[in-house]
């Protein structure tokens, strides 16, 4: 994009028009004279509808696809990988062959996940094949942890199932929530005894071929009390969730780091806890996820 930059937005955030401003870019009034275009999801999906046939010049970029929630919604992006999982295997690729213990290489990322109610009797076959086991049901759309609990205990699952009318439940035309459930990991890697996630930020320019790039800050967000997998602490999600919408209600929650760690102290951390090698490998991995992630859409 030679000179400047021509921009428009539907989102009035201080943040995006400081930066923007702060480039000396132009602002525009919502024409086809724009190169950048910061959209809420709701104009994405008017401006790039069928209807509209609309396409994008050389020079203009949107912030978001506008199909992306084929990767964000939680009941779509397993559809994805599952399918996508599934194709590697008919071609033979050389991305699904497996290890000396059968699990494939660069593709065993992803617990195993059932949605809900669709697969109800596969998620009833798996679960009494382990009884024991402990299982997380998220609701497909919401967010910042809302929704989200664990399950042990056939009966659990039983009871979710006639409150939420599962045998005549179809979530698209009822508007009642989807779920996923995914077998829990009850071994996470710990720091401080606490669990954490990881908020890493990845830019893709083109999906065809595709082009990613990977930011260099991020940072992980920690729960405020320490780890269990006693299914006495189940329902306290204080254990369990790392979301800041859930930990900030905390009796322990810091309001001055909120909780979290650059992924640079993070990389310090297991360096010197674990070693170089192992922590680049981790981070290795990382990435492909991102990748893989990125190929099943």
């Amino acid at each position: 994009m030679a000179g400047k930059v021509k921009w428009v937005t539907d989102i009035e955030k201080s943040v995006l028009i400081n930066n923007f401003e702060k480039r000396g870019w132009i602002q525009v009034t919502d024409s086809d004279d724009w190169n950048f275009y910061w959209m809420s999801v709701q104009t994405i999906r008017s401006v790039f509808s069928v209807d509209t046939g609309y396409r994008l010049t050389n020079d203009q970029m949107v912030n978001h696809f506008p199909n992306h929630y084929e990767l964000t919604r939680k009941d779509l992006m397993i559809k994805n990988i599952k399918s996508y999982h599934k194709d590697l295997e008919k071609e033979a690729s050389p991305l699904a062959e497996k290890d000396e213990s059968g699990k494939y290489l660069y593709l065993d990322f992803m617990p195993v996940t059932f949605m809900l109610p669709a697969d109800y009797n596969l998620f009833v076959e798996e679960f009494r094949k382990s009884p024991s086991s402990t299982w997380i049901m998220k609701p497909c759309r919401k967010v910042q942890g809302k929704g989200i609990f664990l399950i042990n205990n056939f009966s659990q699952i039983k009871k979710w199932s006639r409150d939420s009318r599962t045998s005549t439940f179809v979530a698209a035309n009822s508007g009642k929530e989807a779920y996923v459930i995914s077998l829990y990991i009850d071994n996470p890697l710990l720091i401080g005894g606490k669990k954490f996630d990881l908020r890493l930020y990845v830019l893709v320019t083109s999906y065809r071929p595709l082009k990613c790039y990977m930011y260099k800050l991020g940072f992980c967000r920690f729960c405020t009390v320490k780890y269990t997998p006693s299914t006495s602490e189940l329902d306290n999600m204080f254990v369990h969730l790392t979301n800041v919408a859930i930990q900030k209600h905390g009796d322990d929650y810091n309001h001055v780091h909120d909780g979290k760690w650059t992924v640079s102290n993070l990389r310090l951390y297991l360096e010197s806890t674990l070693g170089r090698d192992v922590t680049n490998h981790l981070f290795d991995q990382i990435l492909w996820i991102m990748v893989q992630s990125l190929r099943a859409v």
